[in-house]
């Protein structure tokens, strides 16, 4: 259910919108409240999805109940005043609705919300997901028909080769589309170190690290690589094996 408080000093124009939201079952109008105060208590009680606020009511005004917000919910004005809608929409508004407003035009809010709903809940779902892939540490790629999950652990270093990066390890390179960066950000900065603009190393593959042309270096790894390191990476590779 969506968590719905309207909040609004003028009985008749609350009770519309209780009406209009009857035909949107997965909405709950769980408060009804007339002025600020009791608007703003009723958002720190209930912690709802969405707020019908009027602007001009008693004792503070519906900009100045969001001004006492530390997280406020999506909002959808309805107010009898067209002069503050440039304030509303600066105010992160989701819709201004111009008392007296028609059922059609309400829905047109509805769909608005709901719109902009599933769009966060799919941006949730995406992040969750990352989340849930970096503290895997593991890698899918696709080899021919098949996919491949490989733990980074066992990972010697990574290459970046246009828009893919290239994954080595005891059984061969491996190819990922993916970026550098995004990467360099999934990894644990303990285990693993960006060394070059192109190359992320296994801290625990490295057994030398000897100077190569003026301002960098050749880190020598397990299996005999020898990996290019930047001045950059060379201050990093210091801080992180506390040399």
């Amino acid at each position: 259910m969506i968590k719905t408080l309207i909040i609004d000093d003028e009985p008749l124009a609350a009770g519309i919108v209780e009406e209009y939201l009857m035909d949107f079952p997965q909405f709950q109008v769980i408060q009804i409240c007339h002025d600020g105060f009791e608007g703003l208590k009723a958002v720190q009680h209930h912690q709802p999805d969405l707020i019908f606020l009027d602007v001009q009511m008693p004792k503070i005004t519906g900009f100045e109940m969001l001004e006492l917000l530390d997280e406020p919910p999506a909002v959808i004005f309805t107010t009898a005043f067209d002069q503050y809608a440039l304030k509303a929409f600066d105010a992160k508004a989701l819709d201004y609705l111009l008392k007296p407003f028609s059922q059609a035009r309400f829905r047109q809010a509805i769909d608005r919300y709901l719109e902009q709903a599933a769009k966060e809940q799919i941006e949730e779902e995406k992040s969750a997901l990352n989340a849930l892939a970096e503290k895997s540490n593991r890698l899918v790629v696709r080899v021919k028909n098949d996919i491949k999950i490989i733990p980074v652990q066992e990972v010697s270093y990574f290459e970046a080769e246009d828009d893919y990066i290239g994954i080595h390890t005891s059984e061969g390179k491996f190819l990922k589309k993916m970026t550098m960066k995004s990467l360099e950000e999934s990894l644990d900065s303990g285990k693993f170190a960006r060394v070059h603009r192109s190359f992320i190393i296994n801290l625990n593959e490295i057994t030398g690290i000897e100077p190569y042309e003026r301002d960098s270096y050749l880190v020598k790894l397990r299996k005999g690589e020898k990996i290019p390191v930047s001045k950059t990476g060379y201050s990093r590779l210091r801080q992180v094996l506390g040399m």
